[in-house]
């Protein structure tokens, strides 16, 4: 058995979440905050069999999609001004991270 950890953009939550359900996998939805732009992503938790590790994988990538997002950089608290860009800048976003991990044991009770 696996746990496939996969976070996306929110943008692709719903979308992602519906997919799954239609396809019969169970997930669990945490709400998490990126670190590079400081923005809303979800963190699904997806327990399958080996087998279906594959199928999991394929609705995340056909329903998380990266794109191409103008965003405001953050301006340096206490860091060097001098490469601060005050305007903003293109940046891909979206897509999926996604982490699998073998599991020793399940129980549902």
């Amino acid at each position: 058995m696996k746990l496939i950890v996969a976070v996306v953009q929110d943008k692709d939550s719903s979308r992602l979440s519906n997919a799954l359900v239609e396809e019969d996998f169970r997930a669990t939805k945490l709400a998490s905050t990126g670190g590079f732009l400081r923005a809303g992503s979800t963190t699904f938790l997806v327990g399958v069999n080996d087998e279906k590790v594959q199928s999991v994988l394929d609705i995340i990538k056909n329903n998380c999609q990266a794109r191409d997002q103008l965003v405001a950089p953050v301006s340096p608290m206490g860091g060097n001004a001098d490469s601060y860009v005050p305007y903003p800048v293109e940046v891909q976003v979206g897509g999926a991270t996604v982490f699998i991990m073998q599991v020793e044991q399940f129980n549902q009770f």
